[in-house]
């Protein structure tokens, strides 16, 4: 158990240093990646190699083929709703322009989820609704960033599965990593937007009285004020 632990822990490692360098455009498209120079650069085995790329061809960042080796694909093609591929373009020098694309993303996509949800939504998820709608309230002041983000998180995951479509429910992790990566790398104010927590609780309230319209119009409310604040923090 002990080798496969090491062999995971090897593998992440390849995987977070090649993922990102790739994504930050250190590697252009059509660049030649050779198995023997990464196995001697990351001092790994080639089967390490060859699961770190086998991730990596998962989210079209790369393509492999026998006699010509691991070649880079250009930008479009890349699983850009991959969390993980999210999550290293926010780390890298591109951070501004994927933060705006994916609060218009958010945009078009959660106020008609929320306006499902208000139709849809069991009494467990709008109980669920409030419960984080009141955790964002509690953590809202003070600095409590990383607790507010739990809730803020959970809520709007909620709201996308409370709408009873599974293609935005799946749109989940893509908000999660989005939310997280706005916390991790300082696109925030040090506490949240009072506005917008009290936002966020009147939207629970809308979806669990049935009122779709309302629940539609305040979360589009969200999603503005969300884009003002990159206007501010990542112009």
């Amino acid at each position: 158990m002990e080798n496969q632990g090491a062999g995971q822990g090897q593998h992440a490692r390849v995987l977070e240093s090649l993922g990102p360098a790739i994504t930050a455009g250190e590697y252009p498209p059509g660049t030649i990646l050779r198995t023997d120079e990464l196995e001697e650069r990351f001092e790994v085995s080639r089967t390490v190699i060859r699961e770190a790329i086998r991730v990596l061809e998962s989210m079209h960042l790369v393509t492999s083929r026998r006699r010509v080796g691991v070649t880079v694909r250009p930008a479009e093609e890349w699983n850009v709703y991959d969390p993980r591929v999210i999550g290293w373009r926010l780390a890298g020098p591109d951070r501004p322009r994927q933060l705006r694309s994916l609060t218009v993303l958010r945009s078009a996509v959660e106020p008609v989820a929320a306006g499902l949800a208000a139709r849809h939504a069991t009494p467990a998820q709008c109980a669920e609704l409030t419960e984080h709608a009141m955790g964002m309230v509690a953590t809202s002041r003070g600095q409590q960033l990383d607790a507010y983000l739990v809730h803020d998180t959970a809520f709007h995951r909620i709201v996308l599965t409370a709408s009873g479509n599974e293609m935005f429910a799946r749109l989940g992790d893509v908000v999660a990593a989005v939310l997280t990566g706005r916390t991790h790398h300082h696109v925030m104010f040090t506490d949240p937007d009072p506005a917008a927590v009290t936002l966020h609780v009147q939207v629970a309230e809308a979806v669990r009285v049935g009122d779709a319209d309302r629940a539609e119009a305040l979360t589009r409310e969200i999603t503005v004020g969300a884009m003002a604040e990159l206007d501010v923090l990542a112009p």
